[in-house]
């Protein structure tokens, strides 16, 4: 069986929620132990944060690392990385940057947001992709005979908070090899603050398409001021493609990551890119499509017209 490896992603030293992800999903590849590999520039408290998680980790210490440049880590990875291995990432903005490279340097297989794994057979690794915004799913047969880079859709596993691994850190800065790169990192670009902060809320509200227009936007709030100061409105990216509200409501990968106890998807169909900024909580989806994909990741599913629904929802609480 190939040696399995997980890459983590860490901001401002703390490593990315998806970490607690990629271990159950490591260890639906293989049942021993996953190695995790963590690179950066002082990375020792983020390592620590990882062996938290992992049994083993990796750690590649390195100024050329500072910033996360694909092209540098790709180099780093193939050197430390042994031939033959199994290298899953969590699918994003990064690692659409870094994976494909990294499986041609690796000489490796290469599939991309993968939403399950089905199990290993011999030298095959069975996964399941979606297409056409998950109205059908492919199940791909992934030759590991030569390694693999995998990169898993945020969300699909479920995260193991436990963090009692008690891992040990491994240094292999040495062997990271020659990090020059073409491209150079100049400069992080930190967003406008906007008038909320979606992600210190314990209910969302989240509108979608479904909300049809934006003096319905209302029925939203409404239902939002009945809730109290707890809940918040926010949207996916066509509200505020539409001008509708701020990017500053706007969940998923090209928005903000919320974790709140209760997400009310209203009217939202659910693509991957969503769903991808929904990090934990009751998810309750309100859809009139019952085919809509929001419901295959719901914990409870309501088919019903949230312009209907919506106030009526609002004068029960009210009522209450």
């Amino acid at each position: 069986m190939a040696q399995v490896f997980a890459y983590l992603v860490h901001n401002d030293g703390v490593l990315d929620d998806s970490a607690m992800e990629l271990i159950n999903a490591a260890k639906a590849v293989s049942g021993d132990a996953p190695t995790a590999i963590v690179t950066g520039s002082g990375i020792d408290a983020v390592a620590a944060e990882a062996a938290a998680i992992f049994p083993n980790v990796i750690k590649v210490d390195n100024a050329a690392l500072a910033y996360p440049n694909a092209e540098v880590v790709r180099k780093a990875l193939a050197n430390v990385i042994p031939a033959g291995s199994v290298v899953l990432f969590a699918h994003n903005t990064f690692s659409m940057d870094c994976a494909p490279g990294l499986s041609v340097k690796m000489n490796a297989a290469f599939v991309a947001d993968i939403v399950g794994i089905d199990g290993v057979d011999g030298s095959t690794l069975k996964v399941v992709r979606q297409e056409f915004g998950g109205e059908v799913c492919t199940h791909v047969n992934v030759d590991m005979a030569g390694g693999a880079v995998v990169s898993v859709r945020p969300g699909t596993f479920p995260a193991d908070e436990s963090k009692s691994a008690g891992g040990s850190v491994t240094d292999k800065s040495a062997d990271a090899g020659d990090l020059s790169a073409n491209r150079k990192f100049i400069e992080i670009v930190a967003p406008e603050a906007g008038d909320v902060d979606i992600t210190k809320a314990d209910i969302l509200v989240s509108i979608g398409r479904g909300i049809e227009e934006e003096d319905n936007i209302e029925i939203a709030m409404n239902l939002k001021e009945a809730l109290g100061n707890a809940a918040e409105v926010s949207c996916s990216r066509p509200i505020v493609d539409a001008k509708w509200l701020e990017a500053s409501r706007q969940v998923g990968t090209s928005g903000c990551t919320v974790k709140p106890k209760v997400y009310l998807a209203c009217g939202i169909s659910g693509s991957f890119q969503h769903l991808g900024g929904i990090k934990g909580g009751l998810i309750v989806a309100i859809n009139k499509n019952p085919n809509a994909p929001i419901f295959q990741a719901a914990n409870v599913g309501i088919v019903a017209d949230i312009l209907e629904f919506l106030p009526a929802l609002t004068e029960k609480i009210e009522e209450m």
